[in-house]
């Protein structure tokens, strides 16, 4: 990387690789592949709206097809459409730069720069202290099957956005009013629903400088009142992806001489960066849903298993919704109150003095404990309140609500409680998340 923009906040400027102009953009860009894991008509969708035309569809595998039959063909075939569209000016170099990226989509503008980011600076073990973090555990066994895809890349492509908790916008949205002279890569309409999206190439030197030293403002190790190990770059999208590029770059960085491995381009992974205070950013709760399990049996064990990690735990039965929010507007501070429905009735859990920072963490931990014990079991993650209270009033079934989670609250949580548990928040549904679209060279 250039050593102009030397820094130790982790944190690189990427050459950009971008279509060439007659290729169509809105068939260009696909959104990211773990998405629609259980839809194949939105893939054959895509396949009859791309056509024969370039696209990032032929660079990169939906996990609709991930570890299915023809997977090691569709690799190769990926290996070799990245080569192609080197080789013949499909992608060009545009050069060193990061890029603005601002994209509109229901209703609401969501700002983002794309940048690189040094693994070197990241690990994905529990209780990882290093400024890139993971937000939710990362399940090891996830890895292999991407690290296949990885290994054989020529270039990368990134749905992979990472946040910043930066509440006074001095990285990212300076940059919007600053973009006039700086060449703008692309103006287009996603397909299927992504909304409309523009981007401009930042080259200056001055703004990325500008930018360098604002994220490097934003380490403070007692930011959230104790002193901790501080934590800049926090995973919102893309975690495991951005895990498997760790375990790519830490297989290759074995087989490399010492002086290679500090500029070699597969160290560092794409990514876009956003803020979490960004207005265009909603953060949604994903709910709780148990099948096959004797109600009751279940609901004691699981309020023994809470009392016994938090304290004293209480469940309390109510006539009718309303009742049951008015109670929880009553208890004290700090308590976490979890609704459910049960049987066709409502209720309670109430933890008074929870040792976790969020009530997704206190009931999650006391969940995977009790499932282990329940021979059946099945939990499922479920959107929106109403499904959660049809499917959990039915026979064998329990459905807990959570409340969504506070922006403002994910940072505060990682550096003191370490990884979330998995499944805590959704940024917006699948026609939200981010399209593949620039590209970056990672390999021969």
């Amino acid at each position: 990387m250039n050593p102009k923009f030397e820094n130790n906040i982790g944190i690189a400027v990427p050459e950009i690789m971008m279509p060439e102009k007659s290729v169509d953009l809105t068939k260009w860009a696909c959104v990211a592949c773990d998405q629609y894991t259980s839809q194949p008509d939105y893939w054959n969708k895509c396949e009859e709206i791309v056509g024969d035309a370039p696209s990032t569809l032929r660079l990169m595998l939906p996990e609709i097809y991930l570890e299915k039959p023809g997977e090691a063909e569709r690799i190769a075939a990926i290996n070799a459409a990245m080569k192609e569209y080197v080789e013949k000016g499909i992608l060009e170099n545009k050069g060193e730069g990061f890029v603005l990226t601002r994209r509109f989509v229901d209703g609401k503008w969501r700002n983002g720069l794309v940048v690189c980011l040094d693994l070197e600076a990241y690990d994905y073990a529990k209780g990882s202290t290093t400024l890139i973090r993971a937000t939710e555990g990362t399940i090891v066994e996830r890895i292999p099957p991407r690290l296949r895809i990885r290994e054989g890349a020529t270039i990368e492509l990134p749905h992979i956005i990472v946040l910043i908790d930066d509440d006074g916008k001095t990285v990212i949205e300076p940059l919007v009013q600053k973009v006039a002279n700086e060449e703008k890569l692309y103006d287009f309409e996603l397909m299927q629903g992504g909304g409309h999206v523009e981007g401009w190439l930042i080259k200056d030197e001055g703004l990325i400088r500008g930018v360098i030293d604002a994220l490097a403002g934003l380490v403070n190790p007692t930011k959230y009142g104790t002193e901790m190990p501080p934590l800049l770059f926090a995973m919102g999208d893309g975690n495991h992806s951005f895990a498997t590029a760790k375990a790519n770059w830490e297989k290759l960085k074995a087989t490399l001489p010492e002086e290679e491995r500090a500029n070699h381009p597969a160290r560092y992974a794409l990514v876009e960066l956003e803020n979490v205070h960004d207005d265009g950013i909603v953060f949604e709760p994903i709910h709780r849903v148990i099948f096959n399990v004797h109600t009751g049996a279940f609901l004691e064990a699981l309020r023994t298993e809470l009392e016994k990690q938090n304290g004293k735990c209480e469940v309390r039965w109510f006539d009718c919704p309303h009742c049951r929010a008015s109670a929880m507007k009553e208890l004290p501070a700090g308590a976490h109150a979890i609704p459910f429905v049960i049987d066709g009735k409502i209720g309670l859990i109430i933890v008074e003095k929870p040792a976790a920072q969020l009530e997704v963490g206190t009931l999650q931990n006391a969940l995977d404990v009790v499932l282990k014990r329940t021979e059946g079991a099945v939990i499922d993650y479920i959107h929106g309140e109403d499904v959660v209270n049809e499917l959990g009033s039915k026979p064998g079934n329990i459905g807990f609500l959570l409340p969504p989670m506070a922006k403002g609250d994910l940072f505060k949580t990682v550096v003191f409680d370490g990884a979330l548990p998995r499944k805590t928040f959704s940024m917006g549904e699948a026609h939200e998340k981010r399209y593949y679209l620039e590209c970056r060279k990672i390999g021969k």
